[in-house]
């Protein structure tokens, strides 16, 4: 699909990759982006100055009756970005409950999926569009010090390619984002490493949806990560595991 045009709604649009998004989307000639924040007050300044382009509405994704009231809201929407999401900085096994890991898996995955339930729907109604789901590196290898967050993206890339195939017939394409270290607030903990910026997610998305692409790595360390696992996935699984003695 184009993004000239278009209505998009972008979940954690307030700051950091989500930002990103909202930003290069309208930059790209979008007609209207809906920025969907837990807390709609903390928008960027710059949000003020787009006008009716910009609609902040409340949404925790993990929520069911917010997801509802944004679908009743957002009714013409055509371009679903999935970019809210968790990260507690705990492992599985030293965090003192599975409160953390239930978190991430209640926003990474079931918040996700409840999104995509929701607007697909709308989506086909309006002629059909595209579904971007924001994942990571720590979907395609396991993580070990990123506890339920590397898990709960594995389990939102599988399940794109699920929906993906799903929703062919209904003019509905499904992208999935791999993205790397990206500078946010979220990232804040990464040091001694490039950092992408939230707009190189935003550009590399746009480039995914024109494309018609289903899984692309949006940053040079996603992509590195990529080509580290089809060259030796033993190493770079011991390379991962090496980082917990540190």
């Amino acid at each position: 699909m184009k993004i000239e045009g278009c209505t998009a709604l972008v979940t954690g649009g307030n700051r950091g990759i989500g930002q990103g998004f909202v930003e290069e989307l309208l930059s790209a000639g979008a007609r209207k982006v809906y920025v969907g924040s837990r807390n709609p007050e903390d928008i960027p300044d710059s949000y003020a100055d787009l006008g009716d382009r910009i609609e902040v509405i409340k949404l925790d994704i993990s929520n069911p009756d917010q997801v509802a009231a944004a679908a009743s809201k957002a009714t013409d929407v055509n371009l679903l970005v999935n970019n809210a999401g968790v990260f507690h900085m705990t492992t599985l096994m030293t965090a003192p409950t599975m409160d953390d890991m239930r978190s991430e898996m209640e926003v990474n995955f079931f918040g996700t999926m409840a999104m995509c339930r929701a607007f697909a729907p709308i989506i086909e109604a309006n002629g059909g569009g595209t579904i971007v789901n924001v994942l990571s590196a720590g979907g395609i290898v396991a993580v070990p010090n990123m506890g339920g967050y590397s898990p709960s993206k594995f389990a939102m890339r599988a399940a794109s390619d699920c929906l993906r195939a799903e929703l062919r017939s209904r003019n509905i394409h499904v992208a999935a984002l791999i993205v790397g270290s990206v500078k946010t607030r979220m990232a804040e903990h990464i040091k001694n490493m490039k950092q992408a910026l939230p707009s190189d997610i935003g550009k590399a998305g746009i480039f995914a949806i024109e494309n018609n692409i289903n899984e692309h790595d949006t940053d040079p360390h996603a992509v590195s990560v990529r080509a580290f696992l089809a060259r030796d996935p033993h190493g770079l699984a011991e390379s991962m595991a090496a980082r917990m003695a540190k």
